[in-house]
C-alpha cells in the first residue's frame, strides 16, 4: 500500500491542513452531488433529520441544532413545506414563533437522504479499513471538540 502523501499543486510540502481541506472538498462534492440528484442540499438534510430524530422545533431551535443561519433556516423550510415535507404552524404558546413539522413524505426523504449520506461515505473512505475509518472518526472527532471549545 502506498503510504506517500500527495504533493500539493505548489510542489510543497504536504501539510495536514492541505490533506484535511482537500478531502474536504471532495467529500464536499461527493455530497452535494448526492443530495443534487434528491433535488434537495445539505441544510435540507440537517433540517430534516433534527425534525425525525428530535420531532417538532421551532425555526430559531432548528437553526442553533443545525448550525444553520437564521436566514438560510427560512429559506430551507419555505422550500421544503413547498415539497410537503414540513408543516409550519404557530406556536401555540407563542403566536410569534413557528413549529416546524416533518410530515411522512418528509421522513421518507430524511431516510433516502441517509441513504445517499452512507453511499457517499462508502464511496470517500472506501480506500481505508474499518478499523482505520474508527480511528479517522475518533481523531476528526476530538480535533473538532477541540476547536469547538467556549
Amino acid at each position: 500500500m502506498d503510504t506517500a502523501a500527495p504533493q500539493s499543486p505548489a510542489g510543497l510540502r504536504t501539510t495536514p491542513t492541505w490533506l484535511l481541506n482537500q478531502t474536504a472538498s471532495h467529500a464536499t462534492r461527493l455530497l452535494t452531488e448526492g443530495f443534487a440528484a434528491h433535488d434537495l442540499r445539505g441544510y435540507h438534510y440537517r433540517l430534516l433529520t433534527a425534525l425525525t430524530e428530535d420531532g417538532p422545533a421551532s425555526q430559531a431551535d432548528l437553526g442553533r441544532r443545525c448550525g444553520i443561519d437564521r436566514s438560510d433556516v427560512v429559506a430551507a423550510i419555505n422550500d421544503l413545506a413547498g415539497r410537503g415535507l414540513v408543516v409550519r404552524a404557530p406556536d401555540p404558546t407563542d403566536r410569534r414563533r413557528n413549529v416546524i413539522t416533518v410530515t411522512d413524505a418528509g421522513v421518507t426523504e430524511a431516510r433516502r437522504l441517509g441513504e445517499t449520506l452512507d453511499r457517499v461515505q462508502r464511496d470517500l473512505l472506501a480506500p481505508l479499513s474499518t478499523t482505520e475509518r474508527e480511528q479517522l472518526t475518533r481523531l476528526l472527532t476530538r480535533l473538532l471538540a477541540h476547536h469547538n471549545r467556549p
